[in-house]
């Protein structure tokens, strides 16, 4: 019995049954490695601007700390369960690992309507949020980052909150700060550049030429917005891109920079251009040679990855492909080249990483050597990858997975059981 479910969870539950079979790990270590050490929920009551109170409820989730302090992202989405929060966490432990950073996976969020509250609203639920977690969180803790809904605002108004409760300005409690704020220099590309730099490596190695490849982006926020304009700069067509509010499409290549502008300015493409309205629902099923799914868990099941018509599926979200689909993805090998979540969105994780320690020694770096060293982090886990998956004839996401699910049982088993 456990207080998580639903379906992302059981998602969760079900790779790492994969990965422990294939690894032959025994049934007694299993709970020991999936399950979270830390589970926190709370009630965070906020004034609306009418005089009423609401109160939201928020959760966190700190999957393990033998590696050293916590680390993942905070989402405020009308979706968030406890469930959906511990599977990412668990597949934020798997990452960090992955890449080599002295990181435990967390996750955590608050279910919100963000249309339904106002900046002030917005602001007094963030600082609530942080307030209510103090106890649980910490520099060497657990370091709290931007998710779906959250942003550079949102991590300031954690900081200082966290910073006026220690009587001194503690930036390393958070990272994606603003750079005023002690944030670095290329974190808000570095989730989108890896997710490209990734592809482009993947394209040059299936011989494609990048001028006039073709990419399609599903989800155009933060991830997949940073994704598109990298491929573009690369010398790929963007030909279509979708969010929440629907989809736009053009075989010569939309504008991404102008794209970019007017979601900045409206918050969604909608209103970019009549004349282009895509189905958004045709959307990941559009051939191109790059199929970018950032935004959602679970929107590639098994009947959508039997009609991908993609060389490249580079999964910029966490989570977006279903243990059904990767069964299909297995057969479909030598058609469609997967770079992994685990890997292919790791590029914010490593740059939060060196926002971290830029803070702890207060010395910053270029935005050129945030860049370079997240591109030879990215490089080094790839050929990993791609070597355990040939070496053991194993799909790419078992390969990366159990690169990751390794170290952190390596690490459990050589710290042993306490007391």
């Amino acid at each position: 019995m456990t207080v998580y479910s639903g379906p992302v969870f059981e998602m969760a539950v079900n790779q790492f049954g994969v990965i422990a079979n294939h690894l032959s790990i025994p049934m007694d270590e299993r709970d020991r490695l999936l399950l979270p050490k830390r589970a926190v929920i709370i009630s965070c009551p906020i004034h609306r601007d009418d005089g009423s109170i609401t109160v939201f409820e928020g959760y966190r989730v700190q999957h393990h700390l033998t590696l050293g302090p916590t680390k993942g992202g905070t989402r405020f989405a009308p979706s968030v369960d406890i469930g959906e929060v511990a599977a990412l966490a668990i597949w934020m432990s798997w990452k960090c690992a992955l890449v080599g950073l002295p990181y435990g996976g967390a996750k955590g969020g608050v279910r919100v309507d963000l249309s339904t509250i106002s900046k002030r609203e917005l602001e007094s639920l963030s600082r609530r949020y942080m307030q209510e977690m103090i106890p649980f969180v910490g520099p060497h803790t657990d370091v709290m980052a931007p998710d779906m809904g959250t942003n550079e605002q949102v991590m300031a108004w954690f900081m200082d909150t966290y910073s006026m409760y220690q009587g001194r300005t503690v930036t390393e409690i958070v990272t994606g700060k603003p750079v005023a704020s002690g944030g670095t220099l290329g974190r808000r590309e570095a989730t989108g550049r890896g997710v490209a730099h990734l592809a482009k490596r993947v394209l040059n190695e299936l011989s494609i030429s990048l001028n006039g490849a073709t990419a399609v982006i599903q989800g155009f926020g933060n991830v997949g917005s940073y994704a598109a304009l990298e491929l573009q700069q690369f010398g790929l067509k963007v030909i279509a891109v979708s969010d929440h509010t629907g989809a736009l499409h053009d075989p010569a290549g939309l504008d991404i920079p102008a794209l970019m502008r007017h979601a900045g300015k409206h918050g969604s493409i909608a209103g970019f251009s009549s004349q282009l309205q895509f189905d958004p629902a045709d959307i990941l099923t559009l051939p191109c040679d790059v199929l970018v799914p950032a935004a959602m868990e679970r929107v590639i099941d098994a009947k959508v990855a039997e009609n991908l018509k993609c060389r490249v599926l580079a999964e910029g979200a966490n989570g977006p492909t279903t243990p059904d689909a990767d069964l299909v993805l297995e057969k479909r090998q030598d058609e469609v080249f997967l770079i992994p979540d685990v890997l292919c969105n790791a590029g914010g994780v490593i740059v939060s990483y060196f926002e971290w320690v830029q803070d702890l020694q207060q010395l910053f770096w270029e935005e050129e050597e945030v860049t370079r060293r997240e591109y030879q982090i990215l490089d080094r886990a790839f050929d990993t990858m791609v070597a355990r998956a040939r070496a053991d004839n194993i799909p790419h996401r078992t390969a990366a997975m159990a690169i990751g699910v390794e170290k952190v049982r390596a690490a459990k088993n050589t710290r042993g059981l306490f007391p």
